[in-house]
């Protein structure tokens, strides 16, 4: 069973340093990070491409060790899911407004023995994604709109739901990890947390923090 009173702090590699990826990594783990959260863009789902299966595997190589939490905002990820798969992924997240069968995805991620996460926008209701909450090992959700930078951490509209998924984990005894992702800081952090979630996704604020470590425990103690 998963310790949802556990905080989990996964920093955003986006926000890294790529011309020296081992090192950015080894700094995060070093500074007390427990995974590494890897967004995959492909510029149709989201207005941004970022990289794919080939990046993660050399973030693999350079961080053998690491917990690898890799979010696909990409339109089939059923298509390319067992690149991901065959990558190092430890967890692979997809998005239940993508075109596929999301219970097939997931139970194909799970048949990997990998993690599977299911991920949802700040517009999207939660009923699109409650049929699939008893298959899910992690929900995230998205406290900005995917794909576009310098938004602010969307309260109202997401934490409502954030609150609701975690009763109905509670009524059903479900388990999953509740993560959220977008303009997470020492502010937002707790706010979230409050509603129920306990994994958090930080970019900027983590490795261009002046110091990372003190970052990274002023997330876990919010």
């Amino acid at each position: 069973m998963s310790d949802f009173n556990q905080r989990i702090i996964a920093p955003s590699l986006l926000a890294a340093d790529w011309s020296k990826l081992g090192a950015e990594c080894q700094r995060a783990l070093d500074a007390g990070a427990d995974w590494l959260h890897l967004d995959v863009m492909d510029g149709h789902f989201v207005q941004n491409i970022s990289y794919g299966p080939q990046f993660i595997k050399t973030v693999r190589k350079v961080a053998p060790e690491a917990y690898l939490d890799v979010h696909l905002m990409i339109t089939r990820p059923d298509h390319y899911l067992q690149d991901y798969l065959d990558c190092g992924a430890n967890n692979i997240t997809v998005h239940v407004e993508a075109d596929h069968d999301v219970a097939n995805t997931l139970a194909r991620i799970r048949a990997a023995g990998r993690s599977a996460g299911l991920a949802f926008n700040p517009a999207t209701p939660l009923a699109e994604v409650a049929p699939f909450l008893d298959q899910l090992d992690l929900l995230l959700a998205m406290t900005v709109v995917p794909g576009f930078g310098g938004q602010s951490f969307m309260e109202n509209e997401v934490m409502p739901k954030v609150k609701a998924a975690a009763a109905t984990r509670h009524e059903r005894a479900l388990n999953f990890h509740i993560e959220v992702d977008g303009g997470i800081n020492g502010t937002t952090a707790p706010c979230a947390a409050r509603h129920g979630a306990n994994v958090f996704v930080a970019g900027t604020g983590v490795f261009r923090a002046d110091d990372m470590g003190v970052a990274i425990s002023k997330l876990r103690r919010a």
